[in-house]
């Protein structure tokens, strides 16, 4: 049996995405930047792509623009937001993602800005008081804070992040990869700055993103070489990638709630039946249900004389998963948020991630062959 649980990392395309890319790739094949009439046929396609974002998620049109993915859109805003403002102080958290973590401890290195990570609990919930006292000492700061963490799951209130900001005159950056498509976003109604999305986590394809840009907000392109997306990004678009990622959020827009039933119906089930069935089994992050993704549950394993070797036997059995430990073995640098939180180095961590093709006959098996590795260990 094949098992595919690492959605966080990336999702199966959804058949009707690769439908309408696939007729745009057959009819449409004109630059976007040039004036004729195959053209502007192409460039016409962006722009609904990119009504379609904005008004899925409440933003102008003129607020969305296209990148190669949430890497990318986490470093232009990053960059150019410290540079454009003339911001000389950071903050973020030790569980942030690399796109964000290695971008401000660049910048920290090039003497950009003094960069402070806020205090974290043993699950991983971000000290906001914390935020409070660092972003009273400094003003004119930038904060970047993830909506969700990659590998725990964790939620963190954006709202709650934003009105902190807005009180402090801070600039607000949040990286959004693993909630676009799976909650909703008002961008009217939350006063923030800047916010990444990545198409292949929801269903779409590879090599493409969006960052949303507050109309507020004037920065600098981190791309130059061409008049693309409003000349905030040189090079010729990903058409088809843009057209696919816009087609997969309308789709995730579509059945948000049944999705996410049917989703936290299969990651309740699983740890229910980790729980009965493998003694001493805990799980990293906050663990429950309103505070935490509904489709990632990461999983500490009791300690086990193969655990360095987790990983590889579950692949061995068909189930694809990710996951770390809290320290450094061979060629694994280790987890910096197992790290982050003094997850303890001798329990093996599995982040199982879930999504709409996932099945309860799926879940079983899994079960099942971590069951048979504990037996045999």
């Amino acid at each position: 049996m094949q098992v595919y649980l690492d959605n966080a990392a990336t999702t199966p395309i959804d058949p009707l995405v690769i439908e309408v890319m696939v007729e745009a790739m057959t009819k449409s094949y004109g630059n976007p930047s040039s004036i004729h009439g195959h053209g502007r046929e192409v460039k016409t396609m962006i722009e609904r792509a990119r009504k379609t974002v904005a008004s899925l998620i409440n933003a102008s049109p003129s607020e969305i623009f296209f990148t190669s993915g949430g890497t990318e859109a986490d470093n232009m805003a990053i960059v150019r937001a410290i540079e454009g403002f003339g911001i000389t102080h950071a903050i973020t958290s030790p569980l942030e993602h690399h796109a964000v973590l290695h971008t401000l401890e660049e910048l920290e290195k090039e003497g950009k800005v003094h960069l402070d990570l806020l205090r974290v609990s043993d699950t991983g919930v971000i000290d906001l008081a914390h935020l409070e006292e660092l972003l009273a000492q400094n003003p004119k700061t930038f904060v970047s804070i993830m909506h969700a963490n990659n590998e725990l799951g964790n939620l963190t209130d954006i709202a709650r992040v934003s009105q902190i900001c807005q009180q402090y005159n801070a600039i607000f950056h949040s990286d959004t990869v693993q909630t676009m498509g799976h909650y909703k976003h008002d961008l009217k109604e939350l006063q923030i700055d800047f916010i990444t999305g990545a198409a292949h986590k929801f269903h779409g394809p590879k090599g493409v993103g969006f960052l949303y840009i507050n109309g507020k907000n004037k920065i600098k392109p981190l791309l130059f070489g061409g008049a693309q997306e409003r000349n905030m990004r040189g090079g010729t678009e990903n058409v088809y990638g843009i057209v696919g990622l816009a087609k997969a959020l309308e789709l995730a827009y579509a059945d948000m709630e049944g999705h996410q039933e049917a989703v936290q119906s299969l990651k309740s089930y699983m740890r229910e039946q980790l729980i009965e069935r493998i003694p001493e089994v805990a799980f990293n992050g906050i663990d429950n249900d309103k505070d935490a993704l509904y489709t990632v549950l990461n999983v500490s394993l009791p300690p086990s004389d193969m655990a360095d070797m987790m990983l590889f036997n579950l692949d061995i059995k068909g189930i694809s998963a990710s996951g770390g430990s809290a320290c450094s073995s061979g060629s694994d640098i280790g987890s910096h948020v197992l790290r982050g939180i003094g997850a303890d180095p001798q329990r093996p961590s599995v982040r199982f991630s879930f999504c709409k093709y996932n099945t309860k006959e799926e879940i079983d098996y899994v079960v099942e062959q971590l069951e048979k590795l504990y037996v045999k260990s």
